[in-house]
């Protein structure tokens, strides 16, 4: 275990707000009966949050975002976990309030380590990361209403993003008719390579005039981007389907009415992957590495460490297309 290692630091005074790579050690690292040394993280929005002074994420400076990590265990004072162990680590308060992934080395707390699944590398659990277990406990929670691809075509909004991607990917693998939409229309060729079978404009599914119940289309809907968006797709759910919201990329404001629920019986299913249960959390990671295992080769990509703020930018910017994966070891 290196006394002395890399980590991307974010610090905020009076003066001044900084951002970069720097030296840091064992004894900057908060609190945790588990110390992992990290190999994979990811960029997420949050995190791109995480890295500006206005973002509303970060409480106390200087920090580690990287709400995402997976690596290998160098010492640890939990019995269900021993050296060498491989585990992820997603949620809680991770690169929030307690230092994250974007570290060589990270402490943390028993209870928050998921061991990596059969099926899976480390590589390939960030490629996921928190967007893809997202999605997944999305498509799970719809399932679980009733969902088959018999009911009828599944719209994924916000298709380019992390969640929509996996989303994408992981309902085309089980068979479903997956329509997807996009603000990006570079992005069309992309989506339909992931499985979609229709790739909608922004504009189709956010409507200027949103109705309290307007023509019914799709059995369900993986929505991360909530706002208009959700409030319009909610008005188009066939009979007795769902929407399963992540997200509030298109606001936080819904101009919706009862009528979707009252008179269709629509349903509105909250996804929350930051406290999720760990024996729910241990059930859909396990799908991530079976039957939701997505099409991560051409979802995803690899940067260093030192590229990181170019691409907590371009998210901030709505510029990144699917996963990036951050390699630290």
């Amino acid at each position: 275990m290196m006394s002395a290692f890399q980590a991307f630091v974010v610090n905020k005074t009076e003066t001044e707000f900084t951002v970069g790579v720097q030296t840091i050690s064992m004894d900057d690292l908060p609190e945790g009966d588990v110390v992992v040394r990290v190999h994979y993280s990811s960029v997420n929005y949050k995190d791109g949050l995480a890295s500006i002074p206005d973002g509303k994420i970060v409480k106390t400076y200087p920090f580690v975002p990287g709400i995402d990590l997976a690596g290998i265990v160098v010492s640890s004072n939990d019995a269900r976990f021993r050296e060498g162990d491989e585990v992820i680590a997603t949620g809680y308060e991770i690169g929030v309030t307690h230092f994250g992934g974007y570290s060589e080395y990270a402490r943390l707390h028993g209870d928050w380590l998921v061991p990596l699944p059969k099926g899976l590398t480390l590589k390939e659990a960030m490629a996921i990361g928190t967007a893809g277990f997202t999605a997944a406990l999305s498509i799970h929670r719809l399932e679980e209403h009733g969902l088959t691809p018999e009911r009828g075509p599944v719209l994924v909004t916000g298709a380019t993003g992390g969640v929509g991607s996996l989303a994408v990917s992981m309902l085309a693998k089980r068979g479903y008719t997956v329509e997807a939409s996009t603000g990006k229309t570079a992005e069309h060729d992309y989506l339909r390579a992931l499985g979609a079978k229709e790739v909608l404009t922004r504009e189709d599914v956010t409507a200027e005039r949103i109705r309290p119940l307007d023509k019914q289309r799709w059995a369900a809907a993986v929505d991360p981007v909530g706002g208009r968006t959700l409030a319009t797709v909610l008005s188009r759910i066939r009979y007795g389907g769902a929407v399963a919201v992540s997200g509030l990329t298109g606001g936080v404001d819904v101009p919706t009415t009862v009528h979707p629920f009252i008179l269709r019986g629509v349903s509105l299913l909250g996804i929350d992957s930051v406290y999720c249960p760990m024996e729910l959390r241990l059930r859909i990671w396990e799908r991530l590495a079976g039957d939701l295992k997505p099409d991560l080769e051409r979802i995803a990509h690899e940067i260093a460490l030192h590229e990181l703020p170019q691409a907590l930018e371009r998210i901030l910017r709505g510029e990144l297309r699917g996963r990036t994966v951050v390699r630290l070891g």
